[in-house]
């Protein structure tokens, strides 16, 4: 199942969403994920692993109908408090979704295969639930700021400790893995290891720098295609005998 955000974990968790020196790096991760996800009003969307809420407000301006479902009970009870009733919350693991097939217009898994058990099968259970598109964003493992944090998770016990760091190539694998060759569209984004002034606010946001493959935060949009299998039936059907 993964790591369980506790309840230490999950203030802190909130904490670091509040502190204004993060969030201009916030920004830009939820700008990527619009910007790739392209959500149409009216749509529904389940954010898997949803923690405290942090991206409803903005899927919930999109005009999207909201899910989110997180395995802490302690990062949904924050995400109560902001939802008010706007976000259908669910408790449950990524890699055992309680959904229907094609469900959601919409997935978002941000920094959410960093913690759980199996990340394939986590992916296997959101393109099972999701029609359309779906949104991967992960800690990148080539990036400067990825370095320092899986350094600073080996000599103290921090939060990342407990996570794996993705590259673009092992995602892209992953999903083809599941789905063929589907088509995958990526960028990254907080390409310096500190927050960006106003300046490098804008230079993060053009898109020719996003296709760096080196950003501290890598996103993906996977989307689905329906494929069926056919395999031949014998006719079984008795021939008429003409009489003449």
């Amino acid at each position: 199942m993964g790591y369980v955000f506790d309840f230490k974990d999950a203030l802190a968790y909130e904490k670091w969403c509040r502190d204004h020196s993060n969030q201009k790096l916030a920004e830009l991760e939820k700008r990527l994920m619009l910007d790739l996800l392209r959500p149409l009003q009216g749509e529904s969307v389940i954010d898997i692993g949803c923690g405290t809420g942090m991206h409803f407000d903005d899927l919930l301006a999109c005009g999207l109908q909201v899910s989110g479902i997180d395995a802490s009970p302690y990062m949904l009870d924050i995400a109560r408090q902001k939802a008010r009733q706007r976000v259908d919350l669910h408790r449950g693991f990524a890699e055992d979704l309680p959904f229907e097939d094609n469900a959601f217009t919409y997935a978002v898994l941000n920094t959410t295969l960093e913690f759980v058990d199996d990340p394939q099968k986590a992916l296997e259970e959101a393109f099972r639930v999701t029609k359309d598109r779906v949104f991967l964003g992960v800690l990148n493992r080539y990036a400067l700021k990825g370095f320092l944090r899986r350094v600073e998770g080996k000599f103290f016990d921090t939060i990342y400790s407990r996570a794996r760091f993705f590259s673009i190539w092992e995602l892209k694998h992953m999903v083809r893995k599941i789905l063929g060759d589907v088509p995958v569209s990526w960028r990254t984004v907080c390409q310096l290891p500190t927050a960006p002034g106003r300046v490098m606010s804008r230079i993060e946001q053009n898109e020719l720098i996003q296709r760096c493959p080196f950003g501290a935060f890598a996103g993906m949009v996977v989307t689905m295609e329906p494929r069926f299998r056919t395999r031949p039936l014998a006719l079984k059907i008795q021939p008429n005998l003409l009489v003449f």
